[in-house]
């Protein structure tokens, strides 16, 4: 095998399939999490009841070695300035802040919260491989406001990056929520951090008014090639003075029964943060990434009142062209006869303040 083709299969594997930890973690039972059966772990592995499970490593490579990628830019600099968010913001107000990928700073209710922190260089176990970041952070680091809350959908690289929560948590010590299993991978190295790991329906109360509810999400989870399905994944719903907002982590549409039950759970939904990138190829990517036409469904079956789109534009995850989500987004929004102010594609930097607009 030359370094080629290598770096190649190792670049894919990290977010797909979790990376080179693939090689040298020991297998066991379960690498992460220990607890009874249930509807949807059954004593090994969890999984969404009548969901779709990850591709093969076989599909993985007939991925790898037989579909063209679309180049990347090295640079894709977002066209708004980064942001500098305030230190609060009180009472029914809300302030969102896009900081890249799949991360977001989410204000309201005097509460700080973080949405899979990743300030990383790369969306990797390692500094020399893997996805690269073509554009900086919306919010510089140091820019960051007291963080009350950090909320961690699930253990891929691109949405755990264990360096920027231990640095969030040298600095901030905020109260950190992630889905079954997680909490083991985010104190490796770290047993001083507090973690706290919780099912879907559990519901946390966050502040007076402000509350996180942990639902299912059409996905899967893995850090390597012997931990696949070892942690839980979750998408998130917010309660506030605000109204509500999910917050999908990632997802594929799986027929849309996920949404569904979400709505009628939880009413309507005011605000929904939407992945729309990482979709290519669609017979592999389908079952575990949204595209721009499944997102719009979304939208649709959750009753939003406004989207914003993501997982896109920052790490070259998959085959499709860097640019090529926002303008599919915006061909779905005039098939759908949808205004395009009500679903809008984030690029780092993007504040919005709960109007139809960005700020």
């Amino acid at each position: 095998m030359n370094r080629r083709t290598f770096f190649k299969i190792a670049a894919g594997v990290t977010v797909l399939a979790g990376g080179a930890a693939a090689f040298v973690r020991p297998a066991r039972a379960n690498a992460y999490y220990s607890g009874p059966v249930s509807d949807h772990f059954d004593g090994t592995k969890f999984f969404l009841p009548g969901g779709d499970g990850p591709r093969s490593f076989g599909e993985f490579l007939r991925w790898q070695f037989g579909e063209r990628a679309a180049a990347w830019p090295e640079s894709f600099p977002s066209p708004l300035p980064p942001d500098k968010p305030p230190p609060r913001v009180e009472g029914s107000q809300m302030r969102l802040s896009f900081i890249g990928h799949a991360s977001f700073l989410l204000q309201t209710g005097g509460v700080n919260i973080l949405l899979d922190p990743q300030f990383s260089d790369r969306a990797s176990p390692v500094s020399f491989a893997g996805p690269k970041r073509v554009n900086p952070p919306g919010i510089a680091f140091e820019e960051l406001p007291k963080i009350d809350i950090v909320a961690v959908s699930h253990n891929h690289y691109d949405h755990l990056d264990t360096p920027s929560l231990h640095r969030l948590w040298d600095m901030h010590e905020p109260r950190i929520i992630t889905p079954l299993g997680n909490d083991t991978i985010i104190r490796e190295g770290r047993p001083d951090i507090v973690v706290e790991a919780k099912d879907w329906g559990d519901r946390l109360e966050l502040a007076p008014g402000v509350a996180l509810t942990l639902e299912p999400a059409q996905h899967w989870s893995a850090r390597g090639m012997r931990d696949r399905m070892h942690a839980l994944w979750a998408s998130f719903v917010i309660e506030s003075a605000y109204g509500k907002v999910w917050f999908a982590g990632d997802t594929g549409f799986g027929g849309g029964k996920v949404f569904r039950a979400i709505r009628e759970k939880h009413g309507p939904i005011r605000l929904g943060l939407i992945p729309i990138g990482a979709y290519a190829p669609r017979w592999f990517m389908r079952f575990q990434h949204a595209d721009p036409e499944d997102a719009v469904e979304i939208f649709k079956l959750l009753g939003l009142e406004q989207a914003i789109g993501y997982h896109w534009g920052t790490f070259k995850l998959t085959n499709e062209p860097v640019e090529e989500p926002e303008a599919e987004l915006l061909a779905q929004l005039a098939k759908a006869g949808m205004p395009t102010e009500r679903f809008l594609a984030a690029r780092p930097g993007l504040v919005f303040d709960g109007a139809a607009r960005q700020v």
